[in-house]
């Protein structure tokens, strides 16, 4: 069965392209740009689900475009692992393996740990502890109204301000290569596993203490609990 970019996802309803159709001028590059963000957005929130079947004409359709910039946008997703070419026609979302995904765990954990201690030690808490509080807040309201997108995309601001505020230029660069691999993560592992969004919320709240506390340890040893709670999930 071929997945369409307007199909409905299990929670709530999915995201459609912020652009219905391309002005007459758009040419066949920015097309293929839409075409791979509108693509990739989906993936990555999970609103196309693993080994499902996209096809060129359906999405070509579906965004008004011609076939030729999604066959781009498509061998752009593969080379970026989140595709897999299955024919001329179309391909298929590939699925994130459990080893990728610890791995991506583990280099997340290493990651933020260091940057967290680093913002403590630098003596930069009072500059990022009021965004950090006001985040937990959005969360809080997140989970009140059940509300899975506001959850993940505060849960992903929290987790990148620590790593901000470390003002390590490196530590920034591996977490954005690492970023759309752990959004796509917090999408799935929110879906599959039932009362995440509360659990999540108590350990960020742990967390953002931990930083208020000036406790490097306490928060590499929450932040571990917060990762292995999603191990072997997926």
């Amino acid at each position: 069965m071929r997945a369409s970019l307007h199909a409905r996802r299990r929670v709530g309803r999915m995201a459609e392209p912020k652009t219905a159709s391309p002005p007459v001028s758009e040419t066949e590059g920015s097309a293929a740009d839409r075409a791979y963000a509108a693509t990739k957005d989906a993936i990555i929130r999970g609103e196309l689900e693993s080994g499902a079947l996209l096809s060129e004409a359906v999405i070509a359709g579906e965004l008004g475009i011609s076939r030729t910039p999604v066959h781009e946008a498509f061998l752009r997703l593969a080379a970026e692992g989140l595709l897999i070419l299955a024919s001329r026609r179309g391909a298929v979302v590939r699925p994130l393996s459990p080893s990728e995904a610890d791995d991506v765990l583990e280099m997340r954990e290493a990651i933020e740990a260091s940057c967290a201690a680093r913002v403590i030690a630098g003596d930069r808490v009072a500059e990022v502890l009021p965004e950090l509080k006001a985040l937990l807040a959005e969360q809080q309201a997140a989970v009140d109204s059940d509300d899975l997108d506001r959850f993940i995309d505060a849960d992903d601001r929290l987790h990148a301000a620590v790593i901000a505020a470390a003002r390590n230029p490196v530590a920034s660069q591996f977490a954005g290569l690492l970023r759309d691999r752990q959004h796509r993560m917090r999408n799935l592992l929110i879906r599959v596993k039932s009362g995440q969004m509360a659990a999540a919320l108590k350990d960020h709240t742990k967390l953002v203490r931990a930083i208020e506390k000036r406790d490097a340890a306490a928060y590499a040893e929450t932040l571990r609990t917060h990762v292995n709670r999603n191990r072997g999930v997926l």
